[in-house]
């Protein structure tokens, strides 16, 4: 679950991790069938379909990854002209313009997974607490939630870009307003899901201050306590849907394997294993969802932002809110 996105900085450091991967693409791709997928860190698969993939397609898959959604994305830009892998898992519908845009992928992306990017609530907090939980966005720069929110860097993480797109969407010319009003409410800003969900938010194995907390309206499936109830709930009005996609890169060394391989993402078996392994909805949405998910995850009927575009105000949006936030 954790998304986090880091901007497009051409550093000594990328340019050396970039050969890095080059070097590791190259060396193995002389080994024939070979196909490499390039992918963000949070992807899981495992040995076991790693080797049915090889047995069904005949290819040899080797999985190389490279950060965090964004990082991915810009270094698949960087490397446009000599591609360090075959396939690219991963790229999401706010960075998906960009790789479109770059003409880094051969072809049409394709979805292979979906969640919802929304608030979630300590309920504990708030019924100790005696204060009513807010079921909107709208009403986290009231008050009465005065310093209980806690948030991630849009500029730095994937879920934090998906609330920033919410906003945007949902509050139209006004969104600048609602940020500086959340900045005035005691808002606070992490760099990542993982140190605001698991460091600072209360409901959640950190134990911290904040009971309000940006992360997945799947989330309170997984604090569920021993007396069969989850601790935390999701605020549905002001959520996000983020689809993930895996394509064929351009100039790729193996395109018939990159395309076996994506074929592979979208099979019943191993759409199967999104929920638990990556905590995303698979596509497929003939693919049976967890248990847990049913009695613990509500779904919003409406989300915001997931079709705005990004690739023409990403750059303003995100100038304003580091102005707003410093």
């Amino acid at each position: 679950m954790n998304r986090n996105r880091k901007p497009l900085v051409v550093s000594i450091i990328v340019v050396m991790m970039l050969l890095s991967f080059a070097a590791i693409y190259f060396t193995g791709s002389k080994k024939s069938g070979q196909v490499t997928l390039i992918t963000h860190d949070s992807f899981v698969m495992s040995k076991e379909q790693i080797a049915t993939f090889n047995h069904e397609s005949g290819f040899t898959l080797h999985v190389i990854k490279a950060g965090d959604a964004g990082s991915l994305t810009n270094r698949l830009i960087l490397t446009k002209g000599s591609p360090i892998g075959d396939a690219v898992f991963g790229i999401d519908n706010t960075f998906a313009g960009v790789a479109s845009k770059n003409g880094v992928i051969d072809g049409a992306l394709t979805p292979t997974d979906f969640g919802n990017v929304c608030f979630n609530y300590d309920k504990n907090w708030f019924a100790s607490h005696k204060v009513p939980a807010p079921t909107s966005i709208n009403q986290l720069t009231d008050k009465k939630y005065q310093g209980l929110t806690v948030v991630e860097d849009p500029n730095l993480s994937s879920t934090g870009l998906s609330f920033l797109a919410t906003t945007v969407d949902k509050f139209g010319s006004n969104y600048s307003g609602y940020w500086k009003s959340l900045k005035a409410n005691g808002v606070k800003v992490d760099s990542g899901w993982d140190l605001a969900y698991n460091t600072d938010f209360s409901g959640s194995a950190g134990k911290g201050k904040y009971p309000i907390v940006l992360s997945y309206a799947t989330s309170p499936a997984d604090e569920v306590r021993d007396n069969g109830q989850t601790q935390t709930a999701s605020i549905l009005d002001g959520c996000f849907k983020q689809t993930e996609f895996a394509g064929v890169l351009k100039g790729a060394k193996n395109p018939d394997g990159a395309k076996a391989l994506i074929s592979y993402l979208l099979s019943p078996a191993f759409q199967a294993t999104f929920p638990e392994s990556m905590y995303m909805y698979p596509i497929d949405q003939n693919v049976a969802i967890p248990a847990s998910w049913k009695a613990h995850v509500n779904l919003p009927t409406r989300t915001y932002g997931d079709s705005i575009d990004f690739a023409t105000g990403r750059k303003a949006w995100l100038a304003t809110w580091s102005a707003i936030f410093n």
